[in-house]
């Protein structure tokens, strides 16, 4: 598994200083609200994988909030200031209270981006067994037929049938091989998955 490249981020604590930026350029009281963004941690012991897509989509997304959205919504906020009573600026509160979102999303981001650790699936020498990154198709006890992609922690999305490396499902399939059945621990109960195919 090879190491992240080099990320052209910000410097380390510029992230940080986001929010300080907003109190400062709004020039209101800090509030208790403001340190209940902290950001959530990996479990322990677990490595940030990700796949070579998914760190990208990461990075697109920081760019956008960094360089497009934000400058927006300060724009928005110092111009409501100017129009009088802030307590009923409806653009002055809706700015500020997006100024937060987006600063705690953006130090999520470069959190999770410095210690993410790519790995690619196209470079998986084994393709006939289940490992990160692989597309597996199974069916389950109930007869239903399923496809899932195992996927890093911040790129799961389970509607698209992308799912964590760490999650039930994919930690029962991995190095399973097609033919395989393998059984899945849930707060439902045990389910029984036949491996029907493995695609990278």
């Amino acid at each position: 598994m090879s190491r992240k490249p080099a990320s052209p981020l910000p410097r380390a604590g510029q992230a940080a200083n986001y929010a300080f930026m907003s109190k400062a350029f709004t020039k209101e009281p800090e509030s208790d609200t403001e340190f209940e963004d902290e950001i959530p941690e990996l479990p322990a012991g677990i490595k940030n994988y990700i796949t070579p897509e998914g760190l990208l989509r990461l990075r697109e997304e920081f760019r956008v909030l960094q360089q497009e959205e934000r400058p927006k919504i300060v724009e928005t906020v110092s111009w409501a200031a100017g129009n009088g009573d802030r307590s009923e600026n409806g653009d002055y509160i809706y700015g500020k209270r997006r100024l937060r979102e987006i600063d705690r999303r953006l130090r999520f981001l470069m959190k999770r981006i410095e210690i993410a650790e790519v790995v690619d699936p196209a470079k998986q020498k084994n393709k006939d067994r289940v490992f990160f990154g692989a597309r597996v198709t199974y069916l389950n006890s109930e007869g239903e037929t399923k496809k899932v992609r195992i996927v890093g922690i911040d790129e799961a999305h389970s509607e698209a049938g992308e799912i964590s490396w760490i999650s039930p499902v994919a930690k029962a399939l991995l190095k399973a091989e097609e033919g395989d059945v393998v059984e899945v621990h849930t707060p439902k109960g045990t389910d029984r998955l036949e491996v029907l195919k493995i695609e990278y």
